[in-house]
């Protein structure tokens, strides 16, 4: 079972709010932008979250503002130090660069799991 909502490239995590009696979600990773939606139904949630993202993508068009990407493409991964080592020494090994090592990881560990 997932508790991610897609649309349009844009991802988010449901909850439920015992206290407003809803489901809500945030469209995360966003820095400049604040994307909210809820619903008391599965049906109203996934409405009001497309919704929300079509008028997003709407309203920067208008404004000729380019969309906000949850993710950039690079991050910080801090490793320790032993396990940055091994790494280090296993890109040396297979001729790659440490960056390029971590993508394979990453992408062997989501095909496994």
């Amino acid at each position: 079972m997932s508790n991610i909502m897609k649309y349009k490239g844009y991802w988010a995590e449901i909850k439920y709010s015992d206290e407003d009696e809803c489901f809500c979600g945030k469209v995360e990773g966003m820095k400049n932008t604040l994307i909210l939606f809820e619903g008391n139904t599965v049906k109203e949630l996934k409405k009001d979250f497309k919704d929300s993202i079509d008028f997003y993508l709407e309203n920067c068009k208008a404004n000729n503002e380019i969309p906000e990407q949850q993710c950039k493409g690079s991050l910080n991964v801090r490793l320790g130090v032993e396990l940055h080592n091994k790494a280090k020494i296993k890109s040396i090994e297979k001729k790659i660069s440490i960056n390029e090592l971590i993508k394979e990881a990453v992408t062997l560990y989501l095909k496994t799991n």
